[in-house]
């Protein structure tokens, strides 16, 4: 290989690096901090992240000198999961989950201040609320956005709650942001969350996680109902269900990290640093 080619595979698989610390990491990084994780020289680490903010992968928080990820890095993880939500293996279980249950379900990811739905597969039922993949609901007022607050970092969560008022969209909603983190608290206890027609008057949902192969929630998988057809407690009836299809989702999206784990570049951490 060229050296020029040895340079820009050592310098790509540097910028790998450290957008893996910031994206595994629960707050924004320091400098020191990704040098020290990734044992890189610090003034590696300051060019890699440079570039990266050229590019908007990375963010700086210029108040502490932290980074973060970037916007254009949090649509293309987003991009990454309607990919993978999309191979015949995820998008199987979501169809069987529907046969099975007999009502709409969908899986959504939080991006920015909203739930995007990444896949959906609607029941045959005349009476449904049709929505595509690449929908966006509120993320105060749908189980799977509730569900996927709960279970951010709590620094991450208040600056998401608090950078807009929490509008109200039914008679339902909850609007208080001391009743909502109550809220959360119950679903990271409980492991699913409900929509009492929070978002919709005649619509309720019921959410479960969806986690990575590192155990972190990347989504939610939930069904949607018409609250005429089906109440909140028959909702959690299917909740054994739900959890089920969650699981195999799961193995399916380990299965995608661990190929793409063992197609990286092949060098190590130490090698990295070495080629500096």
């Amino acid at each position: 290989m060229a050296d020029g080619q040895k340079e820009s595979g050592s310098a790509l698989q540097k910028a790998t690096l450290v957008l893996d610390v910031l994206l595994e990491s629960t707050h924004p990084e320091s400098l020191a901090d990704i040098s020290a994780k990734l044992d890189l020289p610090r003034q590696t680490v300051h060019r890699v992240v440079r570039q990266l903010e050229e590019l908007d992968l990375v963010r700086r928080d210029f108040a502490r000198d932290h980074y973060y990820v970037g916007s254009r890095m949090i649509s293309l993880s987003i991009n990454a999961l309607q990919s993978a939500a999309r191979l015949a293996p995820i998008h199987s279980v979501l169809k069987q989950l529907v046969a099975d249950i007999g009502e709409t379900c969908n899986i959504g990811v939080l991006e920015r201040d909203e739930i995007v739905y990444i896949d959906r597969v609607e029941c045959d039922w005349p009476l449904r609320l049709q929505l595509s993949a690449g929908s966006r609901v509120p993320k105060h007022a749908t189980a799977i956005g509730k569900l996927l607050l709960a279970h951010l970092p709590s620094r991450t969560r208040k600056r998401i709650l608090e950078a807009a008022p929490l509008a109200s969209l039914t008679d339902n909603t909850i609007t208080d942001p001391a009743r909502l983190e109550e809220e959360l608290k119950r679903i990271r206890r409980d492991g699913f969350a409900s929509d009492g027609e929070e978002n919709l008057a005649g619509l309720i949902g019921l959410a479960v996680p969806i986690h990575d192969g590192d155990g972190r929630v990347i989504a939610g998988l939930a069904l949607h109902a018409p609250a005429a057809r089906m109440s909140l407690e028959a909702a959690e009836e299917e909740l054994p269900q739900l959890r089920s299809a969650a699981a195999k989702m799961q193995r399916e999206i380990q299965n995608l990290q661990n190929d793409g784990r063992d197609e990286e570049f092949g060098t190590t951490k130490s090698d990295a640093s070495a080629a500096d």
